[in-house]
């Protein structure tokens, strides 16, 4: 990482690094970094919290597809590793995990999924812009409310992926499926004997 990261933090910090350490079995690398402002740290954690709630309008698989996407786009080391890892425990398709880098050209994503992940990469792609149609679209399921919500999830994703890759932190090793940044559109991996084991015993984990 590009920024020393301290060997003690302030007791303010310690409950989030607990929490974590409990629930990944390490300090994520980014809390290192985000631990030496604590203030910003908490209101980081509690923004995300909010967004990846189970009452949240936004369901748990497009949820993570959305995060893994921007992951990819912003070529996050660290974010398609933790957000691989969640997308696999809540996806049980290795095929729709293994195409999102090339989703358009792919048949195991559902309309509402299409429509959610070309509003993500408008609103995360320097040459694209949101357009009214793409509100539209997404209208068909969701409220206007919903739609905020949505987008704050991409945004605080963005904000996520930048802040890591600004400052090189790596990823971790939580995910061993086989998530790729950027590929070519026109190529459709295929689904192993090997890859389908993978999944099963990731998701058993």
């Amino acid at each position: 990482m590009r920024i020393l990261t301290k060997k003690t933090f302030s007791l303010w910090v310690k409950p989030l690094l607990w929490l974590q350490k409990r629930h990944f079995g390490n300090i994520l690398n980014p809390a290192k970094l985000w631990g030496r402002k604590p203030v910003l740290f908490w209101l980081v954690a509690l923004f995300f919290g909010y967004l990846d709630r189970k009452k949240s309008p936004i369901d748990a698989v497009m949820r993570s597809l959305v995060c893994v996407r921007v992951s990819q786009l912003n070529n996050c080391a660290f974010c398609v590793d933790a957000n691989g890892m969640k997308l696999a425990e809540r996806c049980h398709s290795l095929e729709k995990i293994k195409a999102l880098a090339h989703w358009q050209t792919s048949e195991h994503f559902s309309e509402q999924e299409q429509a959610v992940l070309t509003y993500t990469e408008a609103m995360t792609l320097n040459d694209q812009q949101v357009s009214d149609e793409m509100l539209a679209t997404l209208a068909t399921w969701y409220s206007s409310d919903d739609i905020i919500e949505l987008t704050a999830l991409v945004s605080f994703q963005n904000l996520s992926a930048k802040f890591n890759t600004a400052l090189d932190v790596p990823a971790q090793g939580f995910c061993s499926l086989p998530i790729q940044p950027q590929t070519q559109q026109n190529t459709v991996p295929t689904t192993s004997t090997a890859d389908k084991e993978q999944l099963r015993s990731h998701n058993e984990k």
